[in-house]
């Protein structure tokens, strides 16, 4: 399933942090991520205690918000990509660290003009990580 996220948005390792599609409809998707612990950001942050850093919990709702949106039609196939225009409404609950597996779900709540608005969601081990509203709107591929 890397193969369709991969047709659907332009992230590439090191910057991807989706892996797998859990389940999707017309307004919902569910994607994971397994950690392993080996990623080169455990290592600064922080040595001795790793933990996942927030930054890139919500670089990782918004890229399954990108490929909800692609898969909606709404931007590869028209030659566009989608960016973050607005963050809202973040809250962090709970540690992610090495071993984790997250499951990333983003719920399409409205599309306006151009922009899409989102809200996500991470739980790992039946517990709710992080919460964020978003918006993003579509922009030219050539112009990414």
């Amino acid at each position: 399933m890397l193969e369709t996220i991969l047709a659907h948005i332009p992230q590439r390792d090191p910057f991807l942090f989706i892996e797998s599609i859990v389940e999707q409809s017309q307004d919902s998707i569910t994607t994971s991520k397994q950690l392993t612990g080996k990623e080169d950001f455990f290592k600064g942050h922080f040595p001795g205690h790793p933990v996942f850093p927030g930054v890139l919990m919500c670089e990782a709702v918004f890229q399954t918000g990108a490929l909800l949106m692609s898969m909606r039609g709404e931007s590869a196939a028209s030659g566009k990509t989608a960016l973050v225009t607005r963050i809202q409404g973040a809250k962090f609950k709970n540690m992610v660290k090495p071993g984790d597996l997250l499951h990333i779900t983003v719920d399409f709540v409205e599309m306006l003009a151009n922009a899409a608005f989102m809200k996500g969601k991470i739980t790992s081990n039946n517990k709710t990580i992080m919460t964020i509203e978003f918006a993003a709107t579509l922009v030219e591929s050539a112009g990414v």
